[in-house]
């Protein structure tokens, strides 16, 4: 059980952290088509560069443990603002998963920022 709760924190970093980074870096060869989204919701395309940054420069802090804590909030936070803006038609069952989804990842952030990066990461160097 040791080497267990050793390598899990990193790991669940690394899952929680990857959906992020790769959503943010996927956005930025077509621009256009999320801030369309966006927009089409009442945001502001001028949200779209800040959005991406902290997806990706959160997600990455995550990833390797850097202020993780802080990193995990604010992750928690865009996925309960984005749940809410973009994914409340519950009579569509792919929003009410998206939803859903959000909440859970939402909920694993609270753990990072209740107990920290865990072993191998930077904040525990």
């Amino acid at each position: 059980m040791d080497a267990v709760q050793k390598f899990s924190p990193a790991l669940g970093r690394v899952f929680l952290a990857l959906i992020f980074i790769l959503a943010g870096l996927g956005k930025i060869p077509a621009p256009a088509g999320s801030i369309g989204y966006m927009e089409a919701y009442g945001v502001p395309g001028i949200l779209f560069w800040p959005s991406v940054i902290v997806e990706v420069g959160a997600g990455i802090a995550l990833l390797v443990g850097y202020q993780a804590r802080w990193a995990a909030l604010a992750l928690g936070l865009f996925s309960l603002l984005t749940a809410v803006i973009f994914h409340t038609d519950f009579a569509d069952q792919m929003q009410l998963t998206a939803f859903l989804k959000n909440l859970a990842i939402a909920g694993g952030m609270l753990y990072v920022f209740a107990f920290g990066a865990g072993p191998f990461s930077v904040d525990n160097r």
